[in-house]
């Protein structure tokens, strides 16, 4: 007589949404080999460097304060009138933006569908990202050799400007995920009310303070690129490249080599350079780029050498309960479990 197939047992409480996959197994060591990352918050969404707020109640508090100080002093005859000349800034802030929105729309190449229509998509892709309303005009104008691109307003109206030599990094030789990047950067201030014409009114007197005025000014740009880094995560290497050795050099340029010399390089001088820049120091700021689990470094130099956060590497995941208990491939960006031993 045959005997009897052995009844197979059920396998005990089954693990939610994998199905056929038991219980973990008992715990085995940690691979020492492999280190988890951290959650790359700074990756996820666009979101304001930590300081930006801070900073700005503070620049507000000393403008508000600066021009109550000018009536009282020369109300009370201790400073000449003239000074009162000051008061009229709302006025020429407003002059000033108009000229700066009228010089490309007479000068400049208007971004359209047959117009750069790479970058004219870029941008459109950029505003729908970020959520805007309403695409921000663009216009291209001549660089004549300068790497450069801006982001302002003038009423109701945002605009972005780019010279022409950022269109040559764009090139399909070169890297247009850096032009990408760098066109998502400038709409990001708009998106964060960088360009607000009551934001710069407000800030005037306060950013022309040493340190406190390029300290608002390093968090708005630490800002924008958590933007640009959302736009294209892939773009950061290529446009750090560029600002560092040009628009022909950019591909010589090793990103990560770049970004660990952030930690290497130390000294007063090194942090008194980046504390009265209006942007981070490059190696600062590539160092941010890629480590997506904090906010770019505004005092002192990152302390850490951290890869494979960001600029298009992986982006950290939490570790699962156990290696066994993950089917392979089903990390994101091909991250896979420790083995098990």
């Amino acid at each position: 007589m045959d005997t009897p197939a052995p009844i197979p047992r059920a396998l005990p409480n089954p693990i939610p949404n994998v199905p056929g996959v038991a219980d973990p197994l008992p715990e085995t060591p940690p691979d020492p080999s492999r280190r988890w990352l951290r959650a790359a918050r700074f990756a996820a969404r666009p979101q304001l460097h930590p300081w930006e707020i801070p900073v700005l109640v503070l620049v507000i508090l000393t403008t508000t304060v600066g021009y109550a100080a000018i009536v009282v002093l020369v109300a009370l005859g201790m400073l000449d009138q003239i000074l009162l000349a000051a008061l009229a800034f709302p006025l020429v802030l407003f002059v000033i933006r108009g000229l700066t929105y009228a010089t490309p729309r007479v000068n400049g190449v208007q971004m359209t569908p047959t117009q750069f229509p790479d970058g004219y998509r870029m941008l459109v892709e950029a505003a729908a990202r970020y959520g805007l309303e309403y695409v921000p005009d663009a216009y291209v104008v001549l660089g004549n050799g300068q790497i450069n691109a801006f982001a302002s307003g003038h009423g109701f109206r945002r605009f972005v400007v780019v010279y022409s030599d950022l269109f040559e990094v764009g090139g399909a030789a070169r890297s247009p995920e850096a032009l990408e990047f760098i066109i998502g950067h400038e709409v990001g201030h708009i998106a964060a009310g960088h360009t607000s014409y009551w934001r710069q009114l407000a800030t005037v007197l306060g950013t022309s303070i040493p340190l406190l005025g390029s300290a608002l000014s390093r968090a708005q740009e630490y800002t924008a690129d958590n933007y640009g880094y959302y736009a294209k995560p892939a773009g950061a290497p290529g446009a750090i490249g560029v600002l560092a050795a040009g628009k022909y050099m950019l591909s010589a340029v090793d990103f990560d080599e770049f970004a660990d010399r952030a930690t290497h390089e130390r000294g007063f001088f090194v942090h008194l350079v980046n504390a009265i820049s209006t942007h981070p120091v490059l190696t600062w700021r590539a160092a941010a780029l890629r480590n997506r689990t904090r906010a770019g470094a505004m005092l002192l130099r990152p302390r850490q050498i951290v890869r494979d956060i960001g600029s298009g590497n992986v982006v950290a995941v939490p570790p699962p309960a156990h290696p066994a208990t993950v089917p392979p491939g089903s990390l994101p960006n091909g991250i896979e479990p420790p083995p098990r031993f």
